[in-house]
């Protein structure tokens, strides 16, 4: 009923780059999230027969994500409520610096039939962010703090925030941070 990919997130060289960030299905044509999205999409052509498995799809060819351009998320309203949650609860610590809510072509989100999510817990990459990502009560923090956002998403869908196609769902706030393509 609900996708939840966890990630440690990585960048070459000497950008200090560090914080928490939550991907939902999107077509944003902002550049360092297409960079992400090539960067995590890339791990595929590490499988045995992965054109066959992936369906032609090859993560260093542009005209590959020309589809995700033309697919519509069945589930963009409740992957944004639940990414607002989790970016929401992680930013109480221990890594408080929120990159926000964002949206990428992830092979990892494009199939699923549900509302999903792809949570990078911070910044391998960054010293600051290393120290909590290597510490065992940090993670757990993180953990908790996911769970939190899913059960106050759970919360809001046994209400009866309906999403289905034939009714008017509730309005979601969107982050100004998301770029919404409708």
């Amino acid at each position: 009923d609900l996708f939840i990919s966890i990630h440690d997130n990585s960048v070459g060289g000497k950008s200090p780059a560090n914080g928490t960030e939550v991907f939902v299905m999107g077509t944003d044509k902002n550049s360092s999230n297409m960079e992400v999205s090539k960067r995590e999409n890339s791990v595929i052509l590490l499988e045995d027969d992965y054109s066959t498995t992936y369906q032609g799809f090859d993560p260093n060819v542009p005209e590959s994500y020309i589809f995700f351009n033309l697919m519509q998320n069945a589930f963009f309203e409740q992957s944004i409520e639940m990414a607002t949650f989790v970016d929401n609860a992680l930013k109480q610590g221990p890594i408080v610096k929120s990159r926000g809510v964002k949206q990428g072509p992830l092979l990892v989100l494009w199939r699923t039939t549900m509302p999903s999510v792809l949570i990078e817990i911070g910044f391998i990459s960054s010293s600051a962010d290393r120290k909590y990502l290597s510490d065992a009560s940090s993670r757990s923090q993180i953990a908790g703090r996911i769970f939190s956002a899913f059960e106050n998403f759970k919360e809001q869908y046994e209400i009866g925030t309906d999403y289905t196609a034939s009714s008017s769902p509730a309005p979601v706030a969107v982050p100004a941070s998301v770029t919404v393509y409708k």
